[in-house]
């Protein structure tokens, strides 16, 4: 396998970023707000699951004050 110089590289580098497709500020902004609507939902799903099985275990155990 033949070695590449540092320059033969950072000429590489430079010919691969030229090839990368960069989003939009619109994609960009729509996808960090579904992220973060996707992080809400899943918090309050599980809160409410946590929720839940607290309550039952609770119940079911007798443990309740």
């Amino acid at each position: 396998m033949a070695k590449t110089s540092p320059i033969e590289f950072f000429r590489q580098v430079r010919q691969e970023v030229a090839k990368v497709t960069w989003p939009s500020r619109k994609e960009t902004t729509v996808t960090t707000s579904m992220v973060f609507l996707m992080v809400v939902v899943a918090s309050v799903f599980f809160l409410a699951v946590d929720a839940i099985l607290s309550w039952g275990i609770t119940s079911v155990l007798g443990l309740g004050s």
